[in-house]
């Protein structure tokens, strides 16, 4: 398993590389752009591979998001990946404007273009006719030619996980993913829908890792890995996850506490059993003993060790993101 992070800037990445960070990621949000951050990454990297996790699928179009991959691939062949995420309804609705219904079937049909982009030979048409996308293009001008770069999809309930499997590269998960809802949503959900598709190998796991490390003020790093497990727990789409696990009741109340805007309460809500089952926290050796425990918690193959944001500064988080290189001898191996 390669170890890596979202991205932390350049002075810190080129820190985390030294060390033996085989993975950095970025992503989208209101201050930041995923695809610049790429071009950051891109630069300010040697070895590791790179991509987005995630970009969000509908804000812009599959031919944006192909295009973007193809200009950093110039600089970085062989080492990109591209991570889609649908985003929750609302957010494409209320902020982007744009229709999202239907994710799953959506986002198959943004792969499915997406890749046609990516593999196009120069002069060839693209054509594509599916139920959300429509595309008759002959590029004449420039020199395309095929290039490879694995798609993953961002799922974290059971019909996303199927459509990864059963038309992306593999998947990429959530940091709230434990390793019940590894084992037994998501994996099976990924393999049918790879068995679906008659698709060879077995699909691409990379996923986040709620992670904060501080020797130095534990308790506080504790603190803060539980807001953002209460954070991530106020949005519906995992409310399948929390009743899998049982966790209605301390769900309910930090999302009552996140109504009333009290960050401290919604911490509080978090129980043990959720901290011990989702995140990495406290000291460098507590981190390390739950990183052993954890072995089958952890994606297969790329897991970024992703220091809480909610109400968390960037310097706090690059501290994190430092003190998470400790961690790189007790990572177990994955076959």
């Amino acid at each position: 398993m390669l170890f890596g992070m979202p991205w932390p800037g350049a002075e810190v990445a080129a820190e985390a590389e030294q060390a033996g960070a085989g993975a950095f990621c970025t992503g989208d949000f209101v201050d930041h752009d995923a695809y610049l951050t790429l071009a950051e990454a891109v630069a300010g990297t040697e070895r590791a591979l790179i991509g987005t996790a995630i970009a969000y699928a509908f804000a812009r179009t599959p031919y944006a998001h192909a295009t973007a991959i193809r200009h950093l691939h110039t600089k970085a062949p062989g080492r990109l990946f591209l991570g889609l995420g649908t985003a929750a309804f609302r957010i494409n609705r209320d902020w982007f404007g744009v229709p999202a219904e239907h994710p799953a079937a959506r986002i198959a049909e943004t792969v499915d273009l997406v890749r046609a982009w990516l593999h196009a030979e120069n002069g060839e048409k693209i054509q594509y006719s599916g139920r959300f996308h429509t595309v008759d293009a002959r590029v004449r001008a420039p020199v395309l030619g095929r290039i490879e770069v694995p798609v993953l999809l961002a799922a974290f309930n059971k019909g996303m996980a199927t459509t990864a499997g059963r038309t992306a590269d593999g998947v990429i998960g959530h940091g709230l993913f434990t390793a019940s809802w590894w084992n037994r949503v998501v994996r099976p959900a990924v393999e049918k829908g790879a068995a679906e598709n008659n698709r060879a190998g077995r699909p691409t796991e990379q996923g986040w890792i709620i992670t904060a490390v501080d020797d130095t003020a534990p308790e506080r790093a504790i603190a803060e890995a539980r807001r953002m497990i209460a954070f991530y727990l106020t949005v519906k789409t995992y409310d399948p996850f929390i009743a899998h696990h049982g966790w209605e009741g301390p769900a309910a109340r930090l999302r009552a506490a996140f109504r009333d805007n009290d960050p401290d309460a919604m911490a509080a809500a978090v129980t043990d059993d959720m901290l011990t089952e989702i995140a990495i926290c406290g000291t460098t050796a507590e981190a390390k003993q739950q990183l052993a425990r954890r072995a089958d918690a952890l994606p297969r193959d790329v897991g970024y060790f992703a220091p809480p944001s909610y109400l968390v500064r960037r310097q706090r988080r690059a501290a994190y993101a430092r003190a998470s290189l400790g961690l790189l001898d007790a990572l177990p191996a994955h076959t």
